[in-house]
């Protein structure tokens, strides 16, 4: 099978690619910004019995998004699973959000998925067969103070998917929103939280392969998963 990971190089993106290498025998295409992180998830894929191909590329650049979906659908054909994983998050009060921070909190989190959708959804429909996950948050659904330009992204692409998922039900596409809680990522680093009070983004990565292979009658429209004890 032909995964596609936004956000690869890290984290839930990370471990979504190493889970799919591993249980899948997966060609994988690893797309993040940070080209030497790219190689570290490559190197893990390949030992998890993984095919990765290394694509460096900013999901906020249209034409950079472009050059990423054809050198895929070159080399291997249509997807059978993207993952829109791409985020970023920044803290900052209302009173303290520019616009400017505003807009940048939606182009990586909401419009760059919008725009690797665009790229890779067409072949997927055409095919008849596809799965989209798109990687949400429990900011998707809870408002959280400080957090103005992340809500928003995120509870967008909770309303993107939804939409997708409308638009192609009848075409043999499925479509899943994943809404984690925290998760044990470097968002968290210097956090002065437990280690324990996070999830594992292995866990996060385990739901998501699960939900691709359940059949083709059935799909798991959202996943909200949280640590045991609650949000931190």
């Amino acid at each position: 099978m032909i995964a596609v990971v936004t956000g690869a190089s890290q984290g839930i993106g990370r471990a979504i690619a190493e889970a799919f290498s591993a249980r899948d025998d997966a060609r994988v295409a690893l797309v993040a910004r940070t080209e030497a992180n790219l190689e570290t998830a490559a190197e893990s894929c390949r030992a998890r019995g993984g095919t990765p191909l290394i694509l460096p590329t900013d999901v906020t650049d249209d034409a950079a998004v472009a050059s990423m979906a054809e050198a895929v659908t070159d080399k291997w054909g249509a997807p059978n699973v993207l993952v829109n994983n791409a985020g970023a998050f920044t803290y900052a009060p209302l009173d303290e959000l520019t616009v400017d921070g505003f807009r940048d909190q939606i182009d990586v989190n909401l419009t760059g998925a919008f725009a690797v959708t665009q790229a890779f959804l067409p072949a997927m429909r055409a095919r008849e067969s596809g799965h989209l996950f798109f990687m949400g948050s429990v900011a998707s659904i809870m408002a959280y103070p400080g957090n103005a330009g992340y809500c928003a992204a995120k509870h967008g692409l909770r309303g993107l998917a939804r939409v997708v998922r409308e638009e192609t039900k009848d075409e043999g596409v499925r479509v899943t929103t994943v809404l984690p809680g925290a998760t044990d990522t470097p968002t968290w680093e210097g956090a002065d939280i437990p280690s324990d009070r996070f999830m594992a983004p292995e866990d996060v990565a385990q739901s998501v392969v699960d939900a691709y292979h359940l059949s083709d009658r059935t799909v798991l429209e959202e996943l909200l998963l949280r640590p045991q004890e609650g949000d931190v």
